[in-house]
């Protein structure tokens, strides 16, 4: 029992070591702007919120909700493209036998350790010569041909895990190739592919350095783009505007990941460290 109460102890103020920048985050985006870096203290003396309400209304050229809304249109397709292609991906390696199964599996392994700064200029061609750029096309694209293959292997590990029997008795009663991968294989394997959903979510609506290079137009950038223009935007940044929509830029991360951590935690458990 003493030794679970240290456990306890240990983690929560690890917890609270570790969450500490959220929460200064938090409340500093209910401070005035002199007050954001005169003081070290958490709470603010008077809440206020005219960050929010000054941020939302105009944060540079455009409200932020304009922001937010091409996030959306710019997450929620890639997201979905990344998990049916990953699937698929999976699907083939682990159920499948073609020639040469084996070296195009290393093939796809090895590109795990390409950086993404070789990768970015051949791209970058590739798209302009599609005429795809300044739009959300190239995202779509890398995430339709499922160009990421740590996703890919994370589910390949777990589709290896589920017994082939199943497979062979669907196939008496009748199944084809992909009712069984939605009957069978998907229902089993809704963890893994929520952890890439979760993955996928958090890097693309992250992303500041891809977004930049594909997309020009200042209406069309997502939350990342748009909290840095805003910084440039005036001569003297109002930083409680600044970091009242940040907060309100990783509210649905956050969101996400409380209402989905255990799936997350499940997946990553069952599919990444199989041998």
């Amino acid at each position: 029992m003493k030794r679970r109460w240290i456990t306890y102890l240990v983690l929560t103020l690890m917890a609270v070591l570790l969450g500490y920048p959220i929460l200064w985050l938090i409340f500093s985006s209910f401070k005035p702007s002199a007050e954001i870096f005169a003081s070290v203290r958490l709470l603010p003396k008077s809440f206020t919120f005219s960050g929010y309400v000054e941020g939302w209304r105009s944060t540079s050229q455009l409200p932020f909700s304009t922001y937010l809304l091409n996030s959306a249109k710019l997450v929620i397709p890639t997201v979905l493209l990344t998990c049916v292609s990953s699937v698929l991906v999976a699907y083939g390696f682990s159920r499948f036998s073609f020639p040469g199964k084996r070296a195009w599996f290393l093939v796809m392994i090895s590109t795990l350790m390409l950086p993404n700064t070789i990768l970015m200029i051949p791209r970058y061609i590739l798209f302009k010569n599609l005429n795809v750029l300044n739009s959300y096309v190239p995202f779509y694209l890398q995430a339709a041909f499922a160009t990421n293959p740590f996703f890919s292997y994370l589910l390949i590990q777990f589709f290896r895990g589920i017994p082939h029997e199943l497979d062979e008795s669907a196939t008496i009663d009748g199944c084809g190739r992909m009712r069984i991968l939605v009957s069978i294989i998907l229902p089993l394997a809704r963890t893994p592919i929520i952890s890439v959903a979760l993955f996928q979510t958090m890097w693309t609506w992250n992303d500041f350095f891809n977004a930049l290079i594909y997309i020009d137009t200042v209406k069309m950038y997502p939350v990342s783009l748009g909290l840095r223009l805003a910084i440039d935007a005036d001569t003297a940044v109002n930083w409680s505007k600044i970091v009242a929509m940040t907060v309100v830029s990783i509210a649905p991360l956050i969101l996400m990941f409380l209402f989905l951590q255990r799936y997350f935690v499940a997946g990553i458990a069952t599919s990444g460290i199989k041998g």
